[in-house]
């Protein structure tokens, strides 16, 4: 079963998942609306929000034909399944789509890593985005969020994703190659960015 993209009412994805449920057997197809845990500030307080990662998407996994493919068409919310060829769709390239599945927990959703930034340089301590220094693009950390590149169907798609910023005072280990004299750096640059913050 490959996996394809199917481009619908922003909003309306779950309820997409339902019209599916409807139309389809369940054991025939597994669909997939990944989404994220996100710090939101309102009235002066922070909450933590889950939101769709790529709004007016969801994924589908399926053995595709043409009458599928307008069942799927006719179904209400649904606008189109995409595709970058001449066909009526394209699959998504398996490696582009495991790189999102890797970064979801079993609720389809991205949690947050734990990021720990000394001079100019992130180290992803834990979390989905362990590993994946060389795809940050921007860290925010007064929102608790960055941006990540990800590429879906051959193009680099930006997005945001929460984090949670090691502070100094947390207990977190950090040895550099001048030992103490470096995590004593490393806490007061740390506790001068927050002052600064």
């Amino acid at each position: 079963m490959n996996w394809y993209a199917i481009f619908v009412k922003t909003g309306e994805e779950e309820n997409v998942r339902q019209y599916f449920d409807y139309h389809f057997n369940q054991l025939d197809y597994k669909l997939f609306i990944p989404k994220k845990k996100i710090n939101e500030r309102k009235n002066g307080k922070v909450y933590c929000v889950v939101k769709t990662l790529f709004p007016g998407y969801v994924f589908i996994q399926m053995d595709m034909d043409i009458k599928l493919y307008y069942i799927i068409k006719y179904i209400p919310k649904v606008y189109k399944i995409l595709n970058y060829t001449d066909e009526f769709y394209s699959k998504i390239d398996n490696e582009e789509m495991q790189m999102i599945l890797n970064l979801t927990d079993d609720n389809n959703i991205i949690g947050y890593s734990k990021i720990l930034v000394e001079n100019s340089k992130i180290f992803i301590k834990s979390g989905p985005l362990k590993g994946l220094e060389g795809f940050i693009k921007k860290i925010d950390k007064k929102k608790s969020r960055l941006k990540i590149a990800l590429n879906l169907m051959g193009t680099e798609r930006i997005v945001e994703l929460g984090i949670e910023l090691i502070k100094c005072g947390s207990n977190v280990e950090y040895k550099t190659n001048s030992g103490n004299k470096g995590l004593a750096l490393l806490q007061s640059e740390l506790s001068a960015e927050m002052k600064a913050e």
